[in-house]
């Protein structure tokens, strides 16, 4: 089964700004989010996960964003999801629309299956 794809909603929450208002569009990650053709990998990789007992598959860009963030930074599994909570940035290139104070969704232990 294809992972379910997050998509922008454009709503507006009264507590909340979107992250693409809070962060400066000139930076490099904000950047190159914009010329990731996301939707090719969507398509390319989104038929590679599977649903498991009791688990559903990721959203593609935030497995493909996180695997490009651990790589192009030379962080560990831990330190990368520490970073994303910290990070608005790491978040909006995961796909993110709002900025999440809480711990990624699944075990770090994860991104090495």
């Amino acid at each position: 089964m294809r992972p379910r794809e997050r998509r922008e909603t454009g709503e507006q929450d009264l507590f909340r700004s979107l992250l693409d208002q809070i962060i400066d569009r000139k930076h490099s990650l904000a950047t190159l989010a914009r010329t990731v053709d996301w939707g090719f990998l969507e398509q390319a990789f989104g038929m590679v996960y599977t649903d498991g007992p009791s688990q559903s598959p990721l959203p593609t860009r935030l497995i493909a964003g996180l695997g490009i963030l651990k790589h192009t930074y030379d962080l560990s599994d831990e330190v990368l999801c520490e970073r994303w909570v910290e990070n608005p940035y790491y978040q909006f290139f995961c796909g993110e629309e709002f900025f999440q104070h809480r711990l990624l969704v699944f075990d770090h232990s994860s991104l090495r299956r």
